[in-house]
């Protein structure tokens, strides 16, 4: 895959740094594709509100029938989460670190490791989306 927003520079040999420019990030992050696809069929927009997360929230999760769409779905969940967080939370990023998830940091320094809400939501329906949402922006 080539992401040309991806500067790779040398620590050590064999050792690489990652930078990238946030929006760049947020951008990538934002796509969630499976989710924007299955929303849209069911007629609900995502437009990166606390709204889009409560529409999600009462969609009948027919997913959940499709186990090899259930982890995808889940991940898109989560990442389009951060995204609403990242774009409405004033002080949220998005902390990418390799090998590992993206989570986002809010200003108080707390980590919300939103893909694996994501995830629990596309499985079980829990945590709504909305109400993590609510949680996070009250931090």
């Amino acid at each position: 895959m080539n992401l040309p927003f991806l500067g790779i520079g040398r620590r050590k040999i064999g050792e690489a740094r990652f930078t990238a420019a946030p929006e760049a990030v947020a951008a990538l992050l934002s796509e969630c594709e499976l989710l924007r696809s299955q929303a849209a069929e069911a007629g609900v927009r995502l437009d990166d509100t606390a709204a889009s997360l409560e529409a999600l929230d009462q969609l009948v999760p027919r997913w959940r029938d499709d186990a090899e769409t259930l982890p995808w779905l889940g991940n898109d969940a989560g990442l389009y989460l951060g995204t609403v967080v990242v774009r409405t939370v004033p002080g949220a990023q998005w902390e990418i670190r390799p090998a590992e998830p993206p989570v986002v940091r809010l200003a108080s320094g707390r980590e919300i490791d939103v893909v694996a809400a994501g995830r629990d939501w596309a499985e079980s329906g829990v945590p709504e989306l909305s109400q993590l949402y609510a949680e996070v922006a009250e931090d």
